[in-house]
């Protein structure tokens, strides 16, 4: 479609309007709205990027030769430390999340944005000056928090400045950015994997403040969220940032604005007198309240957590030749994934037929490489297998599960409950990453269990059920 075909017509409250007789908008009017949350939206890459890069880090002898680890075979990175480097991150991201609210009404959303590029850029220093372990679990935390912060206010920020009908288009770039900076983590690895001194995990930790600083300088150009500032009560500033990011004049940002201190006035309403135990107290709201949890909980029932967080370190201990490599091929055939998804997501429904095939495919896939692995370990044509079922794995995670999940759980509570539902379930499927980012080593690592791909066996069943 092209971009001058997509439009809409101005706010309008008089049934008399002639609709024929209106100013119709098109993307390129909203060009500075659309710029603005283009920018913000670049906050889920340091995400990505985090998860690409510390995936690779762990299989890098310069980064495990300065945290002296040795083994028999050449270097290792012990369990224990292993656990907290990766789900150190998550539980950060976890509370900076659930203490959105708090947060919220103390800060704009680019206050918040601001707070983590800071966050983001403490944990960086103290992670590439160190090779103290302990100052290392620190940096985690404190990046956790900053991404939890960039993947809270960031969308919050889109949801309420972009008009309605570009809404889902740039609230679908989010998977987008997520991907896109996994993959490049992923590939900068690759090209550092050969360094054996610091400088293999400097430079791609060097990485992680080009973002931050593109956002830090880019929102001294952008204004408020028009529906924060109205809610703050700051009605000038939240007309003022509403005529900067719409195109029409004075009267249609008015009618706007007017439109949205009615929707908080009705918000304000149906929470009146609700709380956390009405989830649970009428039969209607309790089913969708725990439909709500499930749908967001497929994500980390499908097991992807511990290909995202530990894919590099897996195909180097499993044997499979060409980590880096094969790490870059599996995150590059998601971005696509993600990409053929943001394109059809608008125009096919069906959230629950994609979810079903979606795991269906995921816990399939993970059998099939365990069972392989268990048969023939180490060879060629098991590594080649392993790889092949992989891809097909991040296919039916990133098409079929990663955004469906989502849009189902805030699709699918009360009106008046949303806020305590969605929190309940994005809490819970926080919980659920951390708990397999924190117990995937005991499988995978030599020192432990040392499952290799059996440790696919364990995600059968959670991706079944949830089939």
């Amino acid at each position: 479609m092209k971009t001058a075909e997509v439009t809409e017509k101005g706010p309008s409250r008089s049934s008399s309007d002639d609709v024929s007789t209106r100013k119709i908008y098109t993307m390129r009017d909203h060009w500075k709205c659309l710029c603005a949350c283009t920018l913000v939206s670049m906050c889920p890459f340091q995400y990505g990027l985090d998860f690409g890069l510390i995936a690779g880090l762990q299989a890098m002898v310069g980064f495990l030769k300065a945290r002296p680890h040795p083994v028999a075979t050449g270097w290792n990175i012990s369990t224990e430390r292993q656990q907290l480097i990766s789900s150190l991150m998550t539980l950060g991201a976890f509370l900076s999340s659930s203490l959105a609210g708090p947060i919220a009404t103390v800060m704009g959303r680019k206050g918040s944005i601001w707070s983590a590029v800071v966050l983001c850029v403490i944990a960086n220093v103290i992670m590439m000056t160190t090779t103290n372990i302990g100052a290392i679990y620190v940096g985690r935390l404190v990046i956790g928090l900053a991404n939890g912060l960039f993947m809270t206010f960031s969308q919050l920020y889109i949801q309420e400045s972009v008009p309605a009908r570009y809404r889902g288009l740039m609230i679908s770039s989010f998977q987008v950015w997520t991907s896109v900076g996994t993959l490049v983590g992923t590939i900068v690895d690759n090209f550092t994997s050969k360094i054996t001194t610091r400088e293999s995990y400097l430079i791609p930790l060097g990485l992680v403040f080009i973002v931050p600083t593109i956002m830090s300088i880019g929102l001294f150009f952008i204004p408020e969220s028009p529906r924060w500032l109205l809610e703050h009560g700051n009605k000038e500033k939240a007309l003022k940032s509403l005529l900067w990011h719409r195109p029409y004049g004075q009267i249609g940002a008015e009618e706007e604005l007017k439109d949205i201190q009615e929707a908080l006035d009705n918000d304000l309403k149906t929470k009146e007198n609700v709380s956390v135990k009405n989830m649970f107290n009428n039969p209607v709201d309790r089913r969708r309240t725990v439909l709500s949890v499930l749908a967001i909980t497929l994500q980390g029932a499908s097991g992807a957590m511990y290909m995202i967080a530990y894919g590099t370190y897996f195909f180097e201990m499993a044997d499979i030749g060409n980590s880096f490599e094969n790490s870059c091929i599996l995150t590059a055939v998601g971005v696509i994934a993600i990409l053929i998804n943001s394109a059809v997501i608008t125009h096919i429904g069906r959230r629950r037929i994609f979810l079903i095939i979606g795991m269906f495919i995921c816990g399939l896939t993970q059998l099939l490489s365990a069972v392989v692995y268990t048969v023939q370990p180490g060879t060629v044509s098991t590594g080649r297998a392993i790889v092949g079922l992989s891809v097909v794995y991040i296919i039916g995670y990133n098409g079929m599960v990663a955004t469906y999940a989502w849009i189902s759980g805030g699709e699918l509570p009360s009106q008046r409950l949303r806020s305590y539902t969605f929190g309940l379930a994005t809490s819970i499927a926080f919980f659920a990453a951390w708990l397999a980012t924190f117990t995937a080593p005991y499988f995978i690592n030599p020192q432990s269990l040392n499952w290799g791909p059996k440790y696919g066996y364990i995600w059968v069943g959670p991706c079944w059920i949830g089939a």
